[in-house]
């Protein structure tokens, strides 16, 4: 009997005390539920929730100095480099484009995006983060891109336009091209690469494991021409496939492009390869027309084989056409590779005289890092020359004249250096 009323009394006990903890668990979620509501920040946390919008600005801007000149083609292929910088009102942290979170007032200096077409427009995202939250309502900002003077947001002038560069370049068996590529690092501008960019045969093994590592972080902003080197490999297959678009048709090698006043020529040397190097030649036709179609007031050609040099290969009598049709559109400026030295001539005629109104200036700049040559003979018109010193060539092109500098790899001294008008 006394079991009979134990187990009624204590059922009662239980049930009291389940509801009592209920209770207080009810109590307790409603406080923490209001504590957090009410210690929530404006501008974070999921969803928009009628918060005010994070105080974070856009200021951005195209690199309109043809850094990374925007795809001519209409291919979509090329990329541009678009500056930019992020201010936030309460000094967060920004992630821009879900990017790693970045302090204020630290900004990137330029963030690679693709081009489409002569005008391309991007959208930057910047998110902020503040005491551990996320805005919840990103900044944004449109920014169209256009490489041309009237185009729609055409952005404040980037200054003068720089191309700088060499030949005979990458080897995994040297290390000049590393000491080369550092100089790239703290350059910016167009680079050139004139050809034997990769020793020996230019396959696409050797881009990639002797080019890539060094020059190859520059490739978005490389225009290049072919060397005798690349065609070690059949049609420079390697060459082509490696540089894509940027090489030009992979059955002509040769094209052409603008640099703010200035009209660039990047010409294929390894013509006998795709229809000859004559007067009367695809490419040297081509030629003539395209300078018809570009005048601009200063001209400058890059290739291979030089027509005049004091190297080991000597003068190469088979550009001579190439010479022809650029001193009689008033070029001003050709560059080349092939012997591993570094060479100024003074303007001169195709046919060596000089010419100091109409001749154009030559650069032998094969000291890119793949070996050095000695000197043959010294050709007339000869200024400067050095053999032991591996560097870019850097020109900073104005308006109406340019400006040129040898740069040497560290720890070397020589340099070479000046400034003349364009025709």
């Amino acid at each position: 009997m006394r079991f009979l009323c134990y187990l009624p009394n204590r059922m009662v006990v239980i049930a009291l005390t389940t509801s009592i903890v209920l209770a207080a668990v009810i109590v307790l979620g409603f406080y923490v539920s209001r504590s957090a509501e009410a210690h929530h920040k404006p501008g974070h946390g999921h969803g928009n929730g009628g918060t005010t919008p994070p105080e974070t600005t856009i200021q951005s801007w195209v690199d309109n100095d043809s850094t990374n000149p925007i795809d001519e083609d209409g291919n979509g292929t090329e990329t541009t480099k678009l500056t930019y910088s992020v201010t936030n009102a309460d000094g967060a942290q920004y992630s821009l484009n879900g990017g790693a979170w970045i302090d204020a007032g630290v900004s990137p200096a330029a963030i690679t995006v693709p081009a489409n077409g002569l005008e391309s427009t991007v959208q930057l995202r910047a998110t902020r983060s503040s005491d551990g939250a996320i805005d919840s309502t990103p900044a944004e900002a449109k920014i169209t891109m256009c490489p041309q003077a009237g185009c729609s947001n055409q952005p404040p002038s980037g200054g003068d336009n720089v191309l700088v560069g060499a030949g005979d370049i990458a080897s995994c068996s040297s290390s000049g091209d590393e000491a080369t590529a550092k100089l790239l690092d703290n350059i910016a501008g167009t680079v050139f690469a004139a050809g034997d960019n990769v020793y020996e045969s230019g396959t696409a093994d050797e881009f990639q494991n002797c080019y890539e590592p060094t020059w190859g972080r520059h490739k978005a902003r490389t225009r290049p021409t072919p060397g005798n080197h690349e065609y070690n490999t059949a049609g420079a297959s390697g060459y082509f496939n490696y540089f894509g678009a940027a090489a030009g048709d992979p059955n002509k090698g040769y094209y052409s492009y603008t640099l703010g006043d200035w009209h660039i020529i990047s010409l294929n040397s390894m013509c006998e390869n795709v229809g000859g190097c004559g007067a009367t030649s695809p490419m040297v036709t081509w030629l003539k027309n395209d300078l018809v179609s570009n005048p601009k007031a200063c001209t400058l050609a890059y290739f291979h084989h030089p027509l005049f040099s004091s190297g080991e290969h000597g003068n190469n009598t088979k550009m001579r056409p190439t010479w022809d049709a650029l001193y009689a559109a008033n070029a001003d400026v050709v560059l080349n590779g092939h012997d591993h030295h570094y060479e100024r001539f003074a303007p001169q005629s195709p046919s060596g005289a000089a010419d100091s109104a109409r001749g154009i200036r030559e650069f032998v700049a094969g000291m890119g890092g793949g070996s050095h040559y000695q000197l043959g003979t010294i050709k007339a018109n000869s200024q400067v020359r050095n053999t032991d010193t591996y560097g870019v060539l850097k020109l900073t092109l104005h308006p109406t004249s340019y400006e040129w500098a040898f740069v040497p790899e560290a720890g070397k001294s020589f340099t070479d250096s000046g400034t003349t008008t364009c025709h």
